[in-house]
């Protein structure tokens, strides 16, 4: 198993500076994670410093919250795959979820697919490149049982490629329950990444051994080198 493959080595803080971003990307080509997961302003920072190699850069949109417009998710969704970004991790709109308009949380990440997958959105944009991956997060700690299947039925029926348990901004990371949940929901149709609270190596190989495809974490240096 090559752990250091279901890295997304991940800094999101708000205070996370240029040089914070550059050492994370020096971090990433040290170790070859498979990316660096970084706020959208960063993105053509990292994309510039990791230009030579085959860590991939990955974006959040409409992070932590998701309580923005979709428009906005789209907006920000676009212009980091735009600026060289892969993957884009956006964040479900929950108390749409948690309330039952299962229709305006599908219609909203199937919007999110088609900038990250190429089409042209139904309201006329010019397509983009159409190779970046879309992950669901779905804030686990917030929903019940049922509104995570929920949420990840809908992810899968938008053609979502990832489905994500935590921003880890919320009131709880990834869990085992989660994962397996999450897991036997999806099947074979979407991937599974597990983020927020991953710290140990322990940690990264429980969450493999329950289905995990990714992992999130900011902890990806120390994990590793918990590994050797």
């Amino acid at each position: 198993m090559e752990l250091n493959k279901y890295i997304d080595h991940t800094l999101l803080k708000p205070e996370a500076s240029e040089e914070q971003i550059l050492k994370l990307c020096d971090e990433a080509l040290e170790y070859r994670f498979y990316s660096v997961c970084v706020n959208s302003c960063h993105v053509p920072l990292a994309v510039d410093k990791l230009s030579d190699s085959d860590v991939k850069v990955a974006a959040v949109a409409g992070f932590p919250l998701g309580a923005m417009s979709t428009a906005s998710k789209v907006f920000e969704a676009r212009e980091a795959v735009e600026a060289g970004a892969s993957e884009i991790d956006m964040v479900i709109n929950v108390g749409a979820l948690k309330e039952g308009r299962y229709e305006y949380v599908l219609h909203e990440i199937a919007a999110l697919v088609d900038v990250c997958h190429g089409y042209p959105l139904a309201y006329g944009d010019v397509a983009t490149s159409g190779n970046a991956s879309l992950k669901v997060i779905i804030e686990t700690c917030l929903l019940t049982d049922e509104e995570i299947v929920k949420a990840c039925e809908l992810a899968v029926a938008a053609g979502a490629d990832f489905v994500k348990t935590s921003t880890g901004f919320s009131t709880g990371g990834a869990t085992a329950e989660a994962v397996s949940l999450m897991r036997n929901t999806v099947g074979n149709k979407a991937k599974i990444k597990a983020s927020g609270g991953i710290r140990t190596l322990a940690d990264a190989k429980k969450f493999i051994e329950l289905g995990a495809d990714r992992l999130g974490c900011s902890a990806g240096v120390q994990i590793m080198k918990e590994n050797e």
